[in-house]
C-alpha cells in the first residue's frame, strides 16, 4: 500500500510539473486573443497582418519605407502587456539595426513605417522570441514596441 501511495504521489507531481506545450498555431491564437483584449480594454483600434502582428501608425512619416534588409536608425520602447518595460532608448539616444538581424516582428513592422514616422506594434510571441527565454523576456511573451523610424 505504501508503494502504491508513493507511486500515486510521484505520478501526481509528474503530471503537475509537465505543462502541455501549445502548437505554434495554438500559441498564435492565444497571443492574438491577448493582443485583441489589450486593445479592447484601452479603446484602441489596430490593423492586423496575416502573421498576427497588430499595429497602429501614430505618426505618418515621409520619404519612403525601408526594405526588409535595410539598416535602420530608431528610437523605441519595448514592453509587455502588463506595461513592464524590458528595453528602450532614452532621451535623444537612438539604436541602429540591420533588419536582417532582428526578430521577425521587427522585420515585418519597421517597413510599415516611413522615415520620421512612428507606430505602436503588438508582436505575437512567434514573431518575437518564441518559446524560449531571452535576456529577461519570458518564453511565449507578447511584445509591444513603440517605434519611431529616424532614418534608413
Amino acid at each position: 500500500m505504501q508503494k502504491l501511495s508513493i507511486l500515486m504521489l510521484f505520478l501526481a507531481v509528474l503530471g503537475l510539473s509537465c505543462e502541455k506545450s501549445l502548437s505554434a498555431e495554438e500559441q498564435l491564437a492565444k497571443d492574438v486573443q491577448l493582443i485583441e483584449q489589450y486593445l479592447t480594454d484601452r479603446g484602441l483600434s489596430a490593423q492586423k497582418t496575416s502573421s498576427g502582428l497588430h499595429y497602429i501608425i501614430t505618426k505618418e512619416g515621409s520619404g519612403g519605407h525601408p526594405s526588409s534588409t535595410a539598416t535602420v536608425t530608431v528610437q523605441y520602447k519595448g514592453y509587455f502587456l502588463d506595461g513592464t518595460v524590458f528595453d528602450q532608448t532614452t532621451g535623444s539616444q537612438t539604436a541602429k539595426f540591420a533588419l536582417s538581424g532582428v526578430i521577425t516582428g521587427w522585420q515585418e513592422c519597421i517597413p510599415l513605417l516611413q522615415k520620421g514616422g512612428s507606430g505602436q506594434f503588438f508582436i505575437p510571441s512567434g514573431l518575437g522570441y518564441g518559446n524560449r527565454n531571452y535576456q529577461g523576456i519570458p518564453a511565449n511573451s507578447v511584445l509591444i514596441f513603440d517605434i519611431t523610424l529616424i532614418n534608413f
